[in-house]
């Protein structure tokens, strides 16, 4: 009988198979297009199936609404989330295997999830818990084929005990927790809306409210500064004083009024060398952290893009805490393949006539897998999509910085003696690059050349001004910078982070690149501090983690971990019942705000006074956009719940229109509507389209592109949609399409 080898991805599991097939390589798929394959190598058949990430997950076990829960299982997805159906073909598919090997190999990626993926389908479809494990950090021929010959004769227990215990402690935090919150927003308040607050969400978000309760709370004091517009071989330069702030205006006024003269007198001109050292080798977090500065990409979008460099075995495993890279990746070998690439050709000979490789290392490190590098099978550059392009160059380029030598930097700082007063002007400037040539245009470093001044040397000043500050309130945490502090205070994991924050924005908690937490946030955060203080103590969190952790290296174990999570569990779901009602009425308010602000679009174009808003019909199940002025009469102006007719006007009213009145026809003040995108998301971009006047927003389907339009159907803006334009071609020779009408 073949040996089953189970993949986590169909791209890794085709990597898989043509790295170890010897002959008879095939490929099939099922009725749905889901692929298998089957080789022989050694003389023995094999047949490599894929999972899609998680086919099994857990649920109660008996529906209750009551909680706390602990009585849980494990179960297909796709029959307990209907966002995870499409993984029910290839669940479908293993099945079809069952019997049809006897023995198996687990090749998913060699971390806690990926033996639990592993490990679960080999347990629940093929009703076995023993396994070979392959253990390989790249999706390369050379990796997989050594992989394989130095295979593990038994499943990595502890990466699995590990991951079996954060999924089950996280489903008892995140189920149990919730659903109070939900539990008692139904019994206090209107309106309903899903709320969440995981093991590390809960922590994570009140971290953000008290800085956002900082900047809401700063007072700002004024202060001023000076300073002089100098020429400098012709240039303009700024000049500032040497006391930075002054912080009351009579002193900064007589400073002012002490430095007006037409010249400055270099007082001293002073040079300073350093060396910049290189960086270290990526680990995922700081790649998600450059990512984001040099290009914009949310930490969650570094990471899906990653990955799919990844399973194209272009990049090593992302999902690293690593920051070296040992010998045995074959830093030559690497070099050389990604010297092909002709936009890397002359920075790779450089780095291959150095007398020897060695790299730039950091103290982190990873037991499972080394710091993210590029592998020895490079892409095609201009096959690659935009921001996997934009990735892939970044790994590079860092990947031959950390062989460079340390930057010479020099900076330079001039005082002036401008009247009475001195100011300074600091230039900085790279001398020898080093390893900045290496990284190129993604190495952004300040660069002001000043020119050589010597003591009692005269520029010209050209004005000096008084600057009325105020003193700024601490900055919001960036989408990089929260998953660095996330990094830095033991929150959440390599892996679960950056998902961890699209959450917050998902449950809308919070908005905006620069962080902002929403007023439902910060209530949500208020009221889990204020009535389950331990859940959100992120101490409690850490120690979780690093408890976890000990898993790996035997110094804790499952049981304990999990009979600790329940007590917990347990007091603070006593703690939520207690509290219930004020805990309804305290989320309440905030989430009719939220979802009246939602659900508000803009001004109505056709009447005074009228918002667009997002409406439910009950009779096409669907949603629209209606006037609010839809509900007040025509005549006079009462709204229809007021009226004692069907026009809507009232008793004491009606003389002042008696043939509406007779006439007893209710006319709405407004019937301005507008269609919505079927089968998509939106958001309100607050702005207003010069054509049409109506709102525009931004439209989300999955898979596709965003993109703006406005509300209005028959906008001049829309008139080319629907069409082709046989006549537009575009650069590349293809005729250019227009979108088609929603």
């Amino acid at each position: 009988m073949p040996t089953i080898i189970i993949a986590e991805k169909p791209d890794a599991a085709q990597h898989i198979s043509e790295a170890l097939a010897e002959k008879n390589l095939r490929k099939k798929s099922s009725n749905e297009g889901v692929p298998w394959w089957e080789f022989e190598r050694d003389g023995k058949k094999f047949i490599t199936v894929a999972a899609v990430g998680h086919l099994f997950g857990l649920k109660q076990k008996k529906g209750v609404r009551d909680y706390p829960i602990f009585d849980v299982e494990w179960v297909p997805n796709f029959s307990a989330n209907k966002k995870a159906f499409f993984s029910k073909k290839y669940f479908e598919l293993i099945e079809k295997f069952k019997g049809a090997g006897d023995d198996f190999i687990i090749a998913c990626d060699f971390d806690n999830e990926g033996t639990v993926i592993g490990f679960n389908i080999l347990k629940f479809i093929f009703g076995k818990e023993e396994a070979k494990r392959m253990k390989f950090s790249t999706l390369t021929k050379q990796d997989l084929v050594k992989s394989f010959q130095e295979i593990m004769p038994k499943i990595d227990f502890q990466n699995l005990e590990c991951g079996y215990t954060r999924h089950i402690v996280d489903f008892y935090y995140g189920i149990n927790i919730s659903r109070g919150l939900m539990e008692a927003i139904k019994k206090a308040s209107p309106r309903f809306m899903i709320l969440s607050a995981g093991r590390v969400q809960g922590p994570v978000l009140t971290m953000l409210s008290e800085r956002e309760k900082q900047i809401l709370a700063f007072k700002p004091t004024p202060f001023w500064q000076l300073q002089a517009l100098l020429l400098l071989d012709g240039k303009e330069t700024l000049a500032e004083h040497l006391t930075d702030k002054f912080w009351k205006k009579p002193e900064a006024e007589n400073a002012l009024k002490n430095s007006q003269a037409k010249n400055a007198i270099v007082d001293s001109a002073e040079k300073k060398e350093h060396l910049e050292n290189p960086p270290v080798p990526f680990n995922i977090t700081s790649l998600q952290t450059e990512s984001y500065k040099l290009f914009g990409y949310s930490p969650q979008q570094t990471m899906q893009i990653a990955q799919s460099l990844y399973t194209a075995a272009f990049i090593s495993y992302p999902r690293t805490s690593s920051e070296k890279l040992p010998p045995q990746i074959g830093y030559r070998e690497t070099l050389e393949a990604l010297g092909k690439i002709p936009k890397y050709k002359k920075l790779v000979q450089k780095l291959l006539a150095l007398p020897a490789l060695k790299p730039t290392e950091g103290k982190r490190d990873d037991p499972a897998h080394e710091a993210i590098h590029p592998t020895v099978q490079p892409p095609d550059l201009e096959k690659l999509k935009g921001p996997q392009k934009n990735i892939y160059d970044l790994v590079c380029r860092r990947f031959f910085a950390i062989f460079g030598e340390p930057a010479l930097r020099e900076g330079m700082k001039i005082i002036f003696n401008i009247g009475k007063e001195q100011y300074k002007v600091l230039g900085r400037r790279t001398l020898k690059p080093g390893w900045i040539e290496f990284y190129g245009p993604l190495a952004k470093f300040d660069e002001t050349a000043l020119p050589e001044l010597k003591k009692g040397d005269s520029v010209p000043v050209k004005k000096i001004e008084m600057l009325d500050k105020e003193t700024q309130p601490p900055s919001r945490w960036s989408q990089a910078s929260i998953i660095k502090e996330m990094e830095k205070r033991g929150l959440g994991t390599r892996a679960t982070r950056s998902a961890i924050l699209q959450t917050l924005y998902d449950r809308k908690y919070v908005s905006d690149k620069s962080i902002r937490v929403t007023d439902l946030g910060m209530k949500v955060a208020g009221t889990l501090k204020e009535f389950v203080p331990d859940f959100v103590d992120e101490q409690m969190t850490k120690a979780l983690e690093e408890d976890m952790e000990k898993i790996l290296s035997g110094k804790s174990e499952q049981k304990k971990i999990v009979d600790a999570a329940k007590r917990h569990v347990r007091k603070i779901c006593e703690e939520l019942k207690e509290n219930e009602d004020k805990i309804g009425k305290n989320l309440g308010s905030a989430i009719i705000a939220t979802q009246e602000d939602a659900n508000t679009l803009g001004p109505c174009p056709k009447c005074e006074g009228g918002t667009l808003k997002v409406l439910f019909s009950i009779f096409t199940k669907k949603h629209f956009v209606g006037c609010s002025n839809y509900s007040h009469c025509a005549v006079c102006n009462f709204t229809k719940k007021a009226c004692k007719c069907k026009c809507g006007i009232c008793e004491k009213e009606k003389g002042k229109c008696a043939d509406e009145w007779k006439a007893k026809e209710w006319k709405p003040k407004c019937a301005t509507g507008f269609p919505l995108p079927h089968q998509a998301s939106f958001q309100r971009l607050d702005k207003i389209c010069d054509k049409c006047k109506t709102p525009m927003i931004k439209v989300l389907r999955k898979g596709k592109r965003p993109f703006n339009m406005c509300l209005e159907p028959n906008c001049p803006t829309k008139a080319d949609w629907g069409k082709k334009d046989n006549k537009k071609v575009g650069a590349s020779g293809k005729r250019k399409g227009v979108r088609k009408k929603i």
